[in-house]
């Protein structure tokens, strides 16, 4: 018997059985991980730094960063912000430091260092992590405690924490009881294109704009974000780093996008096209415009050669060729459709997308339990009391940059402080 069971032992998991204990020490508190090892997200996350959080320190600013529970995470966020999170983490010897993106990592450049300090806060805690403990079932008890039946053995407690992530299982289970789960589909992935200009050249990065052109959709699949049917999704672009793959397209641009479309693109199957402004400041009648000045004062030397844009050369070198422009012609003699093309490829890209691609480690999902059917003063259920959410299991998904981890950090906070506020009044 404890008085609360955090299912999940990830960040979220963690956070919240700390900022329990912390809170009373006399709770009785174990954490239930499915896997051999605890806290796996946060060792790869960030290529192995941690982004632990984002440098928004309005919540105003810091909602824009969630395609999905930018409403509800507003109250929450001016109760326990980045500077919350931050002061949390340096409190117990971790500095941070912030990047000029905004993101905020160790000083070590090491998740490790987050990954001890939550290990050693459970060792002072007497807080028990139960590993290799896969939930197979959980239910309410005539006395309004909880069961949790895992591979194992049998578990009671007075308070139930789910902070399981994706986990379908856990998600079947809460729809089985009442609780409504919106679909969960991929979110932050990267973009499969099969394209000469890009092919071979992988490692470069651009500063450049991206947009999805609308097209005809249909609203079967996605009558959570579109409610009636045929119509256009409205533009999606961003505007950030663009990172050429061995598979395609990837960088902070494309994975906004991608958490923004993300049931509007798995409605696409995937298929669609994406159109890339590798000059973001200039538009393809302005980018002419310049060319046609170039074109006059370079007259004798090649366009290869002659990189009249401040972008990588490789890819100079490839949008030239698209262009229709040999290796030899000299900026005197392109011809006007020439010029029009080049503009084109450089302001106007457009790409076949087919497929993406995600990292199993970090995968991210939009949807999850419906933010109608939770309290988002105290992260617990409306349906039943006593059964508190945190981090990725709600219906709530952030663009990268440290903002999935501020969703789990805040979620756990303020279940936390409810569930041992709650507990100070309850004899085991």
């Amino acid at each position: 018997m404890f008085d609360v069971i955090v299912a999940g032992g990830g960040a979220a998991g963690f956070y919240a059985a700390i900022q329990i204990a912390e809170q009373n020490s006399n709770l009785k508190i174990a954490i239930l991980e499915r896997g051999k090892t605890v806290l796996s997200k946060v060792r790869i996350s960030g290529g192995g730094r941690c982004n632990v959080t984002q440098a928004k320190f309005y919540a105003k600013e810091l909602v824009d960063g969630y395609p999905r529970g930018q409403k509800e995470l507003l109250g929450p966020f001016h109760s326990h912000a980045p500077e919350d999170v931050i002061a949390f983490f340096e409190e117990r010897g971790v500095p941070l430091k912030i990047e000029e993106d905004g993101r905020i990592f160790p000083k070590s450049d090491s998740s490790q260092s987050i990954i001890d300090c939550f290990l050693k806060e459970i060792e002072k805690h007497g807080i028990q992590v139960l590993k290799n403990s896969s939930v197979k079932d959980f239910s309410r008890l005539e006395n309004g405690h909880w069961q949790v039946t895992t591979m194992n053995k049998d578990y009671k407690a007075r308070i139930l924490l789910l902070a399981t992530g994706s986990n379908a299982r856990i998600w079947n289970m809460l729809q089985d009881m009442g609780h409504s789960i919106v679909p969960p589909v991929p979110s932050l992935f990267t973009f499969n294109i099969n394209d000469e200009r890009i092919k071979g050249i992988p490692g470069i990065s651009v500063n450049a704009s991206v947009e999805i052109p609308p097209k005809k959709i249909f609203a079967s699949n996605i009558s959570v974000e579109l409610k009636s049917a045929p119509k256009q999704h409205p533009v999606l672009e961003s505007e950030g780093p663009v990172l050429i793959t061995h598979w395609g397209l990837s960088g902070p641009a494309i994975l906004k996008l991608s958490a923004w479309g993300a049931r509007i693109l798995e409605n696409y199957k995937y298929n669609f096209r994406a159109v890339v402004n590798w000059t973001p400041e200039y538009s393809t009648s302005s980018m002419e415009g310049y060319l046609k000045e170039v074109k006059e004062v370079e007259a004798k030397k090649t366009v290869f050669r002659t990189q009249a844009i401040s972008i990588p050369k490789r890819l100079w070198m490839r949008l030239v060729a698209a262009s229709g422009i040999s290796k030899e012609l000299r900026w005197g003699e392109v011809t006007k459709e020439q010029l029009k093309n080049l503009s084109k490829q450089l302001t106007a890209c457009s790409f076949k997308v087919e497929g993406k691609s995600t990292f199993k480690e970090e995968f991210v999902t939009a949807g999850g339990v419906d933010l109608k059917e939770i309290n988002f003063k105290t992260f617990e259920s409306k349906l039943f009391s006593n059964l508190f959410f945190a981090g990725e299991i709600i219906d709530v998904d952030g663009i990268t940059g440290g903002y999935n981890f501020q969703n789990a950090w805040t979620g756990a906070y303020l279940a936390a402080q409810e569930i041992a506020s709650r507990a100070l009044t309850v004899t085991t």
